[in-house]
C-alpha cells in the first residue's frame, strides 16, 4: 500500500448506522458491521455520566441499585431522550473508529418510514452534535433491500417488510424509490410486552423484560409447531412477592402474541391492498420479503404464506440487512443522494 493510499484509508472513516429502539449496528466501509450492540445507556443519576452502553449496560437491566438508571434512548423507532442518545451514539461512533477516533465521519443512518419530519431533524441533529460530519438519512425498508441485494433499480415491484425492536416497515419498492409505504409502533418490543401481561393476567407472575425476551425466543411461534415445547420460567408471585417458578407451554405463549402478530399481519394486507395493480402482480411473482429481528420468530413467515397466499422469503440475515444495506449506500454516492430523505 503506498502512502498516499494509507493516508486516504485513515482519513476515509464513513459510516452506516442502524439506530434501532432494541439494538443499535454500525458498519465501517471496508471492514462491515463492527458494532451491534442493544440501545441502551446505564447513567449515574447525580452526575449523569454513562456508565455502561450497550451490551454491558443490559447485563444492568432491571439490576441497578438506586444510584444509577437504566435508560431507552429510542421509543418507536424514534429519539425519546435526546441528551443520552447522543452520549450513546457519540460512544458508538468512537468504538467504530478505534483509532481513527479524531476524524469526523460522513454518516448514512437508517429511519423508519413513519417518522416525522421533526423527528428526522431530532435523528440528524444527534448524529451531527455526536462528531458527524455530514449525515444521510435514508428509510430502512429502502436500505434493508439494498442489503437484501433485490434490484431496486428495476420498474419491478419488491415488498420488504421490516420488524424491528419499535417499528415495523412496510414498503413497495420500484425504480429506486418507495412506492407506498406503512409503518406502524408494533414489533418486537410489544410482543415481550404481551408476554409480560399474559404471565402477569394467568399466573399472577412478575417477569422483566429480558426474561420476556428470552421466552419469546425460545419458544415463542406465530403458528403452531410441528413439535411442542415447554420452558420454566422464574419470577416474582404479585400476591405474596416471593420468587415463583412456572412452567408453559407454546401455545400459551402464542396466545400471548397474537394481538401483536394479527397486527402486522393486517398491516402488511392493508399495503397490498393499497398497492398500484402492476407492482401488486410483479409481487404474486416475486412474494414479500422479511427481514429484521421480529422476523425471525417462529413460523411466522409459514402464517403469513397462509393468510396472503403468496410466496415468502426472509433475508439471509434478518438482524444485519438494514445496516449492511446502508453501508453498501456509502459506495455509491449517487444512489445514495437519490434515495436519502431531507
Amino acid at each position: 500500500m503506498g502512502f498516499y493510499s494509507w493516508i486516504k484509508d485513515r482519513l476515509s472513516a464513513d459510516l452506516a448506522i442502524d439506530l434501532g429502539t432494541a439494538n443499535t449496528l454500525v458498519y465501517v466501509k471496508g471492514k462491515g458491521v463492527v458494532v451491534n450492540e442493544p440501545s441502551i445507556v446505564v447513567l449515574d443519576k447525580n452526575t449523569g455520566r454513562p456508565e455502561a452502553v450497550g451490551r454491558l449496560a443490559k447485563e444492568m437491566l432491571g439490576k441497578t441499585p438506586n444510584s444509577i438508571i437504566a435508560v431507552k434512548p429510542l421509543r418507536d423507532g424514534v429519539i425519546a431522550d435526546f441528551e443520552v442518545a447522543e452520549k450513546m451514539i457519540e460512544y458508538f461512533i468512537k468504538k467504530a473508529l478505534e483509532k481513527n477516533r479524531w476524524v469526523r465521519p460522513r454518516i448514512v443512518i437508517s429511519i423508519p418510514t413513519g417518522i416525522t419530519q421533526v423527528e428526522r431533524r431530532a435523528v440528524k441533529d444527534v448524529a451531527l452534535r455526536a462528531r458527524a460530519s455530514e449525515v444521510y438519512l435514508v428509510e430502512q425498508p429502502m436500505s434493508a433491500a439494498v442489503g437484501a441485494g433485490l434490484p431496486i433499480w428495476e420498474p419491478t415491484g419488491n415488498m420488504i417488510v421490516d420488524i424491528g425492536g419499535g417499528t415495523t416497515d412496510i414498503a413497495v419498492i420500484s425504480l429506486a424509490g418507495v412506492v407506498f409505504n406503512h409503518s406502524i409502533r408494533i414489533a418486537g418490543n410489544e410482543m415481550d410486552e404481551a408476554i409480560i401481561q399474559y404471565l402477569k393476567k394467568k399466573y399472577n407472575l412478575l417477569i422483566g423484560d429480558r426474561t420476556a425476551e428470552n421466552v419469546k425466543i425460545q419458544i415463542g411461534s406465530a403458528y403452531p409447531l410441528e413439535e411442542p415445547m415447554t420452558m420454566e420460567i422464574k419470577g416474582r408471585d404479585l400476591r405474596d412477592g416471593i420468587p415463583k417458578v412456572v412452567v408453559v407451554d407454546d401455545q400459551e405463549i402464542r396466545e400471548a402474541l397474537e394481538g401483536v402478530i394479527s397486527t402486522i399481519i393486517n398491516a402488511i394486507k392493508v399495503a397490498l391492498e393499497k398497492t398500484p395493480p402492476e407492482l401488486a402482480a410483479d409481487i404474486i411473482d416475486r412474494g414479500i420479503i422479511l427481514t429484521g429481528g421480529g422476523s425471525l420468530l417462529r413460523n411466522f413467515d409459514k402464517r403469513l404464506r397462509e393468510e396472503t397466499q403468496l410466496p415468502i422469503f426472509r433475508t439471509e440475515d434478518p438482524f444485519t440487512s438494514v445496516v449492511i444495506g446502508a453501508g453498501k449506500l456509502l459506495e455509491d454516492v449517487k444512489l445514495l443522494k437519490k434515495i436519502s430523505v431531507s
